[in-house]
């Protein structure tokens, strides 16, 4: 039976009109999927469910095309567009807005922050929300949470400063091979020029986040304030001056009480020599 190439709806979104013009150009160059998965790391497979936009390109491929293409950043830029669309549309406001903040400060409950989190972690808590999510799946959202973190490079102008719960350093998510590396990371954010890490120890006992999956306070240039508050599969993001300042007077008050970094990098090592071999 001859092949017959999937239709493709370009207009639809950004992710359609990337996988439309990576099959246009490839037609162009007179390329097969197995020919071009030759020259670039991407299976036959997976680039014909990109060109469909059924798939995500994973960070660094799109500079590939470029190379192979000789498109000069055409596919690097356009990524920019489409990795927006790798999270559902409730979050998008939320995550532009991260993208623009100077200072993000977050309080984390039950797990590491996602700007926080190796991608291990990330796999873990993938797997374990929803356990019959294809390898793909999980990568795909492994590669969305890693992209995020571009915001905490060096280079970076953002100051952050995270709360993380004891509970959160206790729960071994994936295992103590996982959960090491993961705190040995949280360790090394502790306390830089451009973040802070802080832990909210159980011994204190309640306090006025407790119940809150994980909370973000978010301060553009022009001195504004979003809050967003997020559950297993819901995102609430607050504009409004009066909600903001609650929960920033929140986080302010439990802020004081955590431990300071010093403090906070001797509890996470001890959480870390506590772990089996």
């Amino acid at each position: 039976m001859k092949f017959e190439p999937s239709e493709l709806t370009p207009d639809r979104s950004a992710r359609h009109f990337y996988g439309a013009d990576l099959r246009r150009l490839r037609t162009k160059a007179k390329m097969s999927l197995v020919q071009l998965a030759g020259e670039v790391p991407c299976s036959k497979s997976q680039l014909g469910r990109i060109e469909t936009a059924e798939s995500m390109p994973p960070p660094g491929l799109s500079e590939e095309f470029d190379r192979v293409f000789k498109t000069d950043g055409h596919f690097a830029r356009l990524y920019g567009l489409v990795s927006k669309e790798i999270h559902p549309e409730q979050y998008r406001r939320s995550l532009e807005l991260e993208s623009r903040s100077s200072i993000i400060r977050e309080y984390a409950g039950p797990l590491v922050p996602g700007l926080l989190q190796t991608p291990r972690y990330a796999e873990a808590l993938f797997r374990a929300h929803n356990s019959r999510a294809s390898d793909e799946e999980v990568q795909e959202k492994v590669d969305a949470r890693v992209l995020r973190q571009r915001l905490l490079q060096p280079d970076s102008r953002l100051d952050y400063c995270a709360i993380v719960d004891e509970a959160a350093l206790r729960r071994p998510m994936g295992g103590p091979q996982v959960m090491r590396e993961q705190l040995h990371t949280l360790l090394d954010a502790v306390s830089t020029p451009s973040t802070v890490v802080q832990v909210m120890p159980f011994a204190h006992g309640p306090h006025g986040l407790l119940g809150t999956g994980m909370l973000t306070l978010m301060t553009l240039d022009d001195g504004k304030t979003y809050a967003y508050e997020e559950g297993i599969s819901t995102g609430t993001l607050m504009e409004d001056i009066e909600r903001v300042n609650t929960r920033a007077r929140a986080y302010d008050r439990l802020r004081s009480h955590a431990l300071p970094p010093a403090e906070s990098a001797t509890f996470i090592k001890s959480v870390m020599e506590a772990l089996p071999k």
